[in-house]
């Protein structure tokens, strides 16, 4: 069973990226503390947000979530470029997490622009049969327990 946000690639992308970020953080201890403490914020906030956003039913709302996931999303890069510049990582090493958020923040935008079309269905999706079968399951279970 899967929520609808789950199926979306842009909260894939930026679950992948909390992971990549989570890799890091061992590897920053002081003095990096508090700019490790702003990119763990910062990334899990894109995934997070990306969810909210896509459980809205109004247009201006949603729209408002996954700005706030795009600015996020653009933190955390940021973020990864201020790691570089102080030396607490070379540029190969962070050039993953970033090549993962570039879609993410690419769809992002689209997605505020017109915020009432980016919206994603269930029916769509092939685990609408994980999603029947797991209803039939219950209507059945419920129906042995009604028979005891």
């Amino acid at each position: 069973m899967y929520f609808d946000h789950e199926k979306i690639i842009i909260h894939q992308k930026s679950i992948e990226f909390a992971a990549f970020v989570a890799s890091l953080l061992p590897r920053l201890q002081s003095p990096f503390g508090n700019i490790r403490d702003q990119l763990l914020r910062s990334s899990q906030s894109v995934a997070l947000n990306i969810a909210e956003g896509n459980g809205k039913r109004s247009p201006a709302d949603r729209r408002r979530f996954f700005e706030i996931a795009r600015g996020s999303a653009m933190e955390s890069a940021a973020t990864l470029d201020v790691l570089v510049a102080v030396g607490a990582f070379p540029l190969d090493e962070i050039t993953p997490g970033k090549a993962l958020l570039f879609p993410v923040v690419k769809m992002l935008s689209k997605m505020t622009e017109y915020p009432e079309v980016a919206r994603e269905e269930v029916a769509g999706y092939e685990s609408q049969d994980m999603l029947g079968n797991g209803q039939q399951e219950q209507e059945q279970e419920q129906e042995q327990e009604s028979r005891l």
